[in-house]
């Protein structure tokens, strides 16, 4: 009976955890991820080896402490079901950044007035390639916005703070939707912003009443992109630099380099499931300009899910993975990562990867 009952608890909290942390695919849309909204560099922030949320970044672990961890495993979900195309007057200024409080999770902790939130740093009158989660694909237009010049950044965000710069319809995508694929298109910043900003997207869908809403931190001192307040170091990942392709990612051009995969494994401690990370090293010579991992699975392995920070382009069991737009390029000794959520066991022995650059 004691086993039982212990199987029942166990299989309970397995499913509890996957409610949890898994997205719900009909309320899971996107958030912008460069320049990089507050939820998804919280996300980024917060996101350990075992699949938990433990913030570093001071202004997401009080994000977390205030509404818990369910909003950022929701990250790409700032949403409003009944907005159609509406801003002020609809969502309550102060509340900008939540959507107000009618969406599907409660955001409004990321409403919170602080100067220490995850900040991208740009240039002003640069141009950049911005990027908007298509985690769910829907038709429509993004407007985005930039506070002005004098606004206050110690008061709560108000729809007077922001003027408009720019607006696409239907832009291309690097890839389907779910995982970390995206919307993109460039645009040049505005000139004359010096100092901390927001920049402000507003996602309206042409085929429903639903609307997406994003804040992003950034600030304007020379900067190409990099992010600070992310991770145990505050130094984030490396962002897109300025004046990107307009077209879609091409197969990168020869180099003289050369690479190494490795691999590790965690146990999430959900049953049939583990998460996987791979280190990909440049051990040439020269810059590699791109790299392709590929391995076996022996014992039935799979994906939940697209991978992070890496295109699957082979499925299992002959893997292979090959680098994100913004990863690809690696000087000697340089390392990058991706990681992967997998069905299955973890595979013992580890499978043997093999690296290779054009």
């Amino acid at each position: 009976m004691r086993s039982l009952k212990s199987a029942v608890v166990a299989a309970v909290l397995v499913l509890v955890t996957a409610l949890l942390m898994a997205p719900t695919p009909a309320q899971a849309h996107g958030v912008t991820m460069f320049p990089g909204s507050r939820t998804f560099l919280c996300w980024q922030d917060g996101l350990r080896d075992n699949g938990q949320i433990q913030p570093y970044n001071p202004a997401c672990a009080a994000a977390v402490q205030q509404s818990g961890t369910t909003p950022l495993y929701n990250w790409f979900a700032v949403l409003r079901s009944d907005a159609a195309g509406r801003t002020s007057g609809f969502i309550p200024d102060g509340q900008v950044c939540s959507a107000g409080t009618g969406g599907p999770y409660d955001f409004t902790a990321y409403n919170a007035v602080r100067s220490d939130w995850p900040v991208t740093h740009l240039t002003s009158g640069a141009t950049i390639q911005m990027r908007h989660s298509n985690w769910a694909e829907h038709p429509g237009t993004f407007r985005y916005y930039v506070t002005k010049n004098g606004w206050n950044p110690d008061a709560p965000l108000k729809w007077s703070d922001l003027e408009p710069f720019g607006s696409v319809t239907d832009p291309p995508k690097s890839g389907g939707p779910g995982g970390l694929n995206y919307y993109y298109w460039d645009t040049r910043l505005p000139s004359g912003k010096s100092g901390r900003h927001i920049i402000f997207t507003h996602w309206i869908r042409s085929d429903s009443n639903e609307n997406f809403y994003s804040c992003a931190d950034v600030v304007f001192d020379g900067g190409n992109g990099e992010v600070t307040g992310v991770g145990p170091g505050g130094s984030g990942p490396s962002q897109p630099p300025t004046e990107p392709p307009t077209e879609p990612p091409t197969e990168p051009p020869p180099s003289n380099g050369a690479c190494t995969a490795t691999w590790r494994a965690t146990d999430t401690g959900w049953a049939g499931h583990f998460q996987g990370e791979v280190t990909v090293r440049n051990t040439g010579t020269g810059a590699i300009n791109g790299w392709t991992v590929k391995w076996a699975y022996t014992g039935g392995q799979g994906f939940d899910g697209s991978p992070w920070n890496g295109v699957l382009t082979g499925q299992p069991p002959n893997v292979t993975v090959k680098n994100a737009a913004y990863n690809g390029t690696l000087a000697p000794n340089a390392t990058t990562t991706f990681g992967f959520n997998a069905t299955g066991s973890i595979p013992s022995p580890a499978p043997t990867l093999t690296c290779t650059s054009p």
